[in-house]
């Protein structure tokens, strides 16, 4: 067997709407789609050797063991595949159980879909099942271990750390939305406008001034020592005889740090000799050319956090030790201690593991010890010299013993500093007592301090230290979100998107919109090309001008990856029609009416879902649907628009020559459709359909008025600019040019009923067939020309995807043929070529409509053909 692709769902998707974080692999099974699990002899018993975890698996039978009994049944092993996917990633920390496996339609070939908490965990995941389900076919050896070392590995280099993770878990209780910015902690919490960014624990609304104060631990000391806070007696030295000097005059023992570290970088504590002081001046000159040497504070080490100049918490952190028992070595308590269920590889778990370092082996060397020497018992041994968790160090949560005075001191030092966020590290015999009166003081003050200590403490109550967080950053429980309204369907997206657009910015609105021709934002065109994807919709998510998003949703995005937002305000479906089918696993209409469901199954449930009343796939969506439903038609009459009015639905609609509203039993007339210069008079049907979603849509705005939609229509005139490809004339001296980007039957029909109310002597189609469409589609867009036009010139795509030219070209004759086999037609491969012919040949008074495959392209063609004749050339 052998994997044909793999790819990374991010968001709603064909397979699940709730869940976002999908691997799908398309895997081709070769001979094994001939030998079910049932006919590979031992196969059952290798596989619960090496998942015995696995019999927790219920599958079908819906009990413990399920799965097993579906193997030894006998079951194909792109199921198998599925569930390895996601008992491997359970085993390195990463629970997930969301899986589906569904033939493509072509024999022997499979999706396995299955969750992912980490990206690249999840594609090294489908890589390493395939591998271990061969191995377990073959009655191989395989070692498993590695397997899930490296996905440990794998999910610490690329997840949110604990601190950034419980924020944007929070923010998302919230209904705050998210974007990660890069591979490391930079996220974005809200969109447009209203985003705000945090990295680490430090936010967009952090004083860069702060940071710098904060990483200064000169600046900070001396802030805190001339406002009266306790800090250690101590000295900013550069050289051995600076640290001499300072070793005369504050005696041992004492602290040597780097002036800017963080995390307990090149920090010594407890320094009682010279010896000790040269070795800890070097380790901490490595990362800084100053050094701070100060007296050592003897006592307990705490944290406290300060968040929005408010106390939150407070922990004791104690650094990574073992006790003595007067039998055991030091490797072997640290090997039992490691045995904790609670410590794990990592951030796994609420402790991490200890593990064996140069900083260990220094402290263990200053005391004359080894791995192998026995402590004496209850002897503490130190085995690290700070108190990070990273390292195996364990916290207590001390809240609630925190003294009154404490608590003021701190929210002072945080005003002091300028933190919004702060940490702030004192060395203390406790806190029930002011640090000034049991001779504590302040030794740091963070700004980006870790929260795992308080969100998950070895000992004592866990804290939700986010909340105070996303309080701040979103007062008043407000969800950082603007408004999206999201259109699919198979023709008319683009147009739609582009009138919703026009009116919303008609009405003060600062929009972003994704389109199959580009990204705009505020009008500005910002990325050419196909843009009907997440990462577009992201593009105008993330963009900090943008209040209003309207965004062209394309069944290509959704399968390939998926959406780019959990939820959105209003869905349009303009309709569903028979194109790429047969591409992407999507082999019927039905298919694809379940792809383009996609997008109105992710509205708020407070949102709505505009569908077409008039089509019979769109409408029946509405059956799934969790949200509001409001329709349209070009038919007042359509007994499906009636019934939903009569109970008190809305809907828009196209009656008397006007589109109208209808509210429950009552009608707001918008506008004649004469006066809409992209109905064309009322002549473009389609356009029509397509402006009736726009209205409604921007009706469900109550800051977009009635006037704002009227003043739009009448301003949104179609062109090569404002509407590329859509109905774009061009009037030559002796005959006129239409280019519109009709690529599939459906589209093709609705040009031709609108070049067919047209007053032309003469209307000659240049059309072209998509070599990666099924042949009878590519013939019925030869019948529908042959309907529509008197004469046909055939030319190809630049990108014959797949197919020769003759093929295409063979299959668009034989449906010419089948409607009208004397249709004067010609054949032009290439489109420049065609559209020189027009230009150097014309019929007088023809009407030329063009099929654009890459609109830019032959826009600029026929704009230079326009160019020359103006200049006489």
């Amino acid at each position: 067997m052998k994997i044909v692709e793999i790819k990374v769902l991010r968001g709603p998707n064909y397979w699940s709407i709730r869940r976002s974080k999908l691997i799908q692999m398309k895997l081709d099974l070769e001979e094994l789609e001939h030998r079910p699990t049932n006919a590979i002899e031992g196969f059952k018993d290798r596989l619960e050797a090496m998942f015995p975890s696995m019999y927790s698996h219920r599958c079908s039978y819906s009990e413990a063991g399920g799965f097993f009994r579906r193997v030894e049944e006998g079951t194909w092993m792109g199921h198998v595949i599925e569930h390895i996917a996601l008992e491997l990633q359970t085993l390195a920390g990463m629970d997930c159980g969301f899986g589906r496996t569904r033939g493509t339609g072509k024999e022997g070939e499979y999706f396995v879909v299955f969750n992912y908490m980490e990206e690249e965990a999840g594609i090294y995941t489908a890589k390493a099942s395939v591998r271990i389900a061969q191995a377990l076919v073959d009655g191989a050896d395989y070692n498993l271990e590695e397997d899930i070392q490296a996905l440990r590995e794998i999910r610490e280099d690329t997840r949110l750390g604990p601190s950034t993770g419980c924020i944007v878990d929070e923010a998302a209780k919230r209904g705050i939305p998210y974007i990660r910015l890069n591979k490391h902690s930079l996220v974005q919490l809200g969109y447009g406008v209203h985003q705000k960014r945090i990295r680490a624990t430090i936010a967009s609304t952090t004083s860069n001034i702060a940071v710098d104060i904060a990483c200064d631990k000169e600046e900070t000391k001396n802030l805190l020592e001339a406002a009266e806070i306790p800090v250690p007696k101590g000295t900013v030295i550069r050289t051995e005889a600076g640290l001499q000097d300072a070793v005369e005059k504050w005696g041992y023992p004492l602290v040597i740090k780097p002036i800017d570290g963080n995390h307990g970088k090149g920090n010594t504590t407890n320094i009682t000799t010279w010896e000790q002081a040269l070795k800890a001046f070097e380790a901490a000159k490595q990362y800084s050319r100053s050094v701070i040497v100060e007296r050592f504070i003897t006592g307990f080490d705490f944290r406290i956090l300060v968040i929005n100049s408010k106390f939150i918490c407070a922990a004791l952190r104690t650094p990574a030790s073992v006790i003595g028992d007067g039998v055991h070595s030091i490797q072997w308590l640290i090997d039992q201690t490691n045995l904790d269920p609670r410590r794990g590889y990592g951030h796994e778990k609420v402790l991490t593991q200890i593990t064996v370092d140069q900083f260990t082996q220094k402290m263990l060397d200053e005391k004359n010890y080894t791995l192998e020497t026995i402590p004496a018992k209850g002897e503490l041994v130190l085995l690290k010299p700070t108190a990070n968790l990273s390292t195996g160090g364990t916290s207590t949560d001390v809240t609630d013993e925190v003294h009154p005075a404490n608590v003021f001191m701190c929210e002072r030092i945080a005003k002091i500093i300028g933190l919004d966020i702060c940490g702030i590290d004192i060395m203390a015999q406790d806190l029930r007592t002011p640090i000034t009166e049991n001779g504590g003081a302040v030794l740091e003050v963070n700004a980006a301090p870790g929260f795992r200590m308080h969100i998950e403490p070895a000992e004592g109550l866990p804290r939700n230290v986010a909340e105070p967080v996303i309080d701040m950053l979103f007062p008043d429980r407000s969800n950082g979100r603007i408004p999206i309204i999201a259109i699919t369907g198979t023709n008319g997206k683009t147009t739609t998107t582009r009138l919703t657009a026009h009116i919303a910015k008609a009405a003060g609105k600062k929009v972003g919109y994704t389109t199959s021709d580009g990204v705009y934002i505020q009008n500005q065109l910002m990325m050419k090309g196909d843009c009907t994807g997440p990462i577009s919709s992201q593009f105008v998510l993330k963009d900090p001008t943008v209040d209003f998003a309207v965004l062209e949703c394309a069944r290509g995005g959704i399968l390939k990856s998926g959406l780019a937002f959990q939820h959105c305000d209003v869905a349009i479906v303009t309709n569903v029609a028979s194109d790429h089918i047969g591409l992407g696993g999507i082999h019927t209409i039905e298919q694809m009416a379940q792809v383009k469901a996609v997008v109105p199954e992710t509205v708020f449930p407070h949102g709505y879902a505009i569908l077409n009343a008039d089509d019979e796939l769109v409408y029946q969506m509405k059956k799934s649907l969790k949200c509001n439903v409001a329709l349209f038609s070009m038919n007042e009459m359509n007994p499906r628009i009636q019934n939903h009015c009569q109970a008190g639905g809305l809907a828009s609609v196209f009656e008397n020559g006007y589109v109208s509203i209808l509210k429950g039993t009552w009608k707001i007339r918008v506008l004649a459709v004469k006066d809409i210069p992209l109905t064309y008079g009322g002549k473009a049907q389609h356009n029509i359909a397509n402006t009736l979603p726009a209205v409604l849509a921007a009706y469900l705005f109550k800051t977009i008025s009635i006037e704002d939609i009227r003043q739009a229509l009448q301003t949104f005139v179609p062109s090569s600019v404002l509407t590329p490809g859509r109905l774009n004339f061009f009037h030559f001296k002796k005959f006129t040019m239409l280019a519109d980007f009709a690529h599939n039957p459906h589209g093709l029909a609705l040009l031709g009923d609108f070049v067919s109310r047209l007053d032309y002597p003469v209307k000659v189609g240049v059309i072209s067939g998509t070599g990666d469409r099924r042949d009878e589609d590519i013939r019925e867009l030869g019948a529908i020309s042959a309907r529509y036009f008197d004469e046909i010139i055939i030319r190809c795509d630049k990108n014959l995807r797949g197919r020769t030219a003759d093929e295409i070209i063979g299959l668009l004759q034989e449906g010419i043929n089948s409607v009208d086999a004397t249709k004067p037609t010609s054949v032009i491969p290439n489109e420049d070529q065609a559209l020189e012919e027009i230009y150097a040949n014309p019929k007088e008074g023809a009407l030329y409509t063009i099929m654009c495959d890459v609109v830019a392209g032959a826009l600029d063609k026929i704009k230079e053909l326009k160019d020359r004749e103006d200049q006489g050339s």
